[in-house]
């Protein structure tokens, strides 16, 4: 069955991202990504700016944790004015020293112009005040949310839970006007997560292969480190982070809300150390979980699965990242499940910045180029439904047949990306107007 699941994602629908405005067979894939100029082009949206529609009427929420220094960016990068709203307990919008708010936002300004943006943000371990801001951002009319972070803890892994719930209600079914589009980055964890049963092996201690109960944490730098379990059901499971000399480094955190599990480690490693990761039940009945390390390499990983709350929700467009060549970045999460398969759109990586030299990459970079997209169809089309910009977004993208391979990774060779397109001439009534992106 797993052969199967992973052979679906050979159709998951790739958004962006040549430019074609012809045939889409006979194009060929520019060299590389040099310029804002260049993203613009390769996602089609020159030709929806220069006939008009520019997002005007459309709000769009970033949901993130990194805004510090929005205001000189203002009437920059970014719109001259924002509205924005902090949910964290010090009201602080600007607490993290982080910018990657602000460079999800300048990709929607550079696609969107016209388009309002909202900045919210909230605390790292309270998903509390992530779905106040999610409430926030639709009670002041947003219609498309681009998030670009990830919290593996807050779902089951498989778009389940509590989180997932709330989304769908807040987000609404989808059939009107008003109702939203919630893209969020598929996750950059492919190479640093793993996912399968329960294996107990000596001592209780779950075996990642045959005979390996432990597995090697290689911290990228000094700054701290998540280690996240998590699963669908209420088994618990104690997560051991050890020293080499077999000391445990920090308290683990388990817990369960009757639909979903959880157990988190966090701490501050020191310079040239690796650590051993090692699990045992705790209580119930074991089945298959998720463990992802975040700010750290594995050495025993599954890249099946990795797609982290929130776009392991099915409420939420999930988009990935893909280079120019038409290749599937390694690290970039996916997902095929018996019920649906992530991402359900991939995005072209990097988009330059016009304020630092470094491009804007990963899939952070791609969901909102998803989210900017749908913004220029929705001002064309401002009736429309969010389930109809949606599937106008999907009918954009070409379906390959599922491949042979079961390799896990899917091949990028069985990708082909369209374009964004001219938009449709005449009328912006949906009675009258064409739904084609092409």
């Amino acid at each position: 069955m797993r052969k199967v699941q992973t052979a679906v994602i050979a159709k998951t629908l790739t958004f962006a991202m040549l430019a074609v405005l012809g045939n889409l067979a006979s194009a060929a894939a520019p060299a590389g990504i040099r310029s804002q100029q260049e993203s613009l082009e390769v996602l089609g949206a020159p030709s929806w700016q220069a006939a008009g529609y520019q997002g005007q009427g459309i709000r769009i929420a970033v949901l993130d944790t990194g805004f510090r220094g929005y205001r000189s960016h203002l009437g920059q990068c970014l719109p001259r004015k924002l509205e924005c709203r902090s949910f964290r307990r010090d009201g602080n919008l600007e607490a993290r020293n982080s910018e990657h708010g602000i460079l999800c936002g300048e990709i929607l300004h550079t696609i969107a112009p016209n388009a309002d943006l909202l900045f919210a943000n909230w605390e790292d371990d309270q998903p509390k005040q992530f779905l106040e801001a999610v409430a926030w951002a639709r009670s002041r009319g947003a219609r498309i949310i681009s998030c670009s972070l990830i919290m593996p803890s807050w779902s089951d892994g498989e778009g389940g839970g509590d989180i997932e719930r709330r989304l769908q209600r807040l987000l609404g079914k989808g059939g009107s006007s008003g109702d939203a589009l919630f893209f969020a980055s598929a996750g950059n964890t492919a190479l640093r997560h793993w996912r399968g049963p329960f294996r107990a092996g000596p001592g209780g201690w779950h075996e990642w292969r045959a005979g390996r109960s432990e597995n090697t944490l290689g911290p990228w730098t000094t700054e701290p480190i998540s280690v996240e379990l998590y699963c669908r059901g209420t088994a618990t499971y104690d997560l051991r982070i050890e020293d080499a000399g077999g000391r445990i480094v920090a308290p683990g955190v388990n817990g369960t809300d009757g639909l979903r599990a959880w157990s988190i480690v966090k701490f501050e490693p020191k310079s040239g150390s690796n650590y051993r990761v090692k699990v045992r039940l705790a209580s119930g009945d074991p089945g298959e979980f998720h463990l992802v390390a975040l700010g750290a390499s594995l050495s025993e990983t599954v890249a099946s699965g990795s797609v982290c709350c929130p776009a392991d929700a099915q409420s939420v467009i999930a988009v990935g990242a893909m280079a120019v060549s038409g290749e599937t970045f390694p690290y970039s999460s996916h997902t095929p499940t018996l019920t649906h398969t992530k991402p359900e759109l991939m995005a072209i990586v990097p988009f330059a910045s016009s304020w630092r030299s470094r491009p804007f990459s990963g899939t952070s970079a791609a969901a909102p180029q998803a989210a900017g997209a749908a913004a220029l169809y929705w001002s064309r089309f401002p009736m429309k439904s969010a389930s109809d910009v949606k599937e106008a977004l999907y009918q954009a993208a070409l379906r390959l047949p599922a491949a042979t391979s079961s390799a896990e990774t899917p091949k990028s060779s069985q990708v082909v990306l369209p374009s964004l397109g001219s938009p449709p001439q005449g009328s912006t009534d949906d009675t009258k107007a064409s739904t084609s992106l092409r």
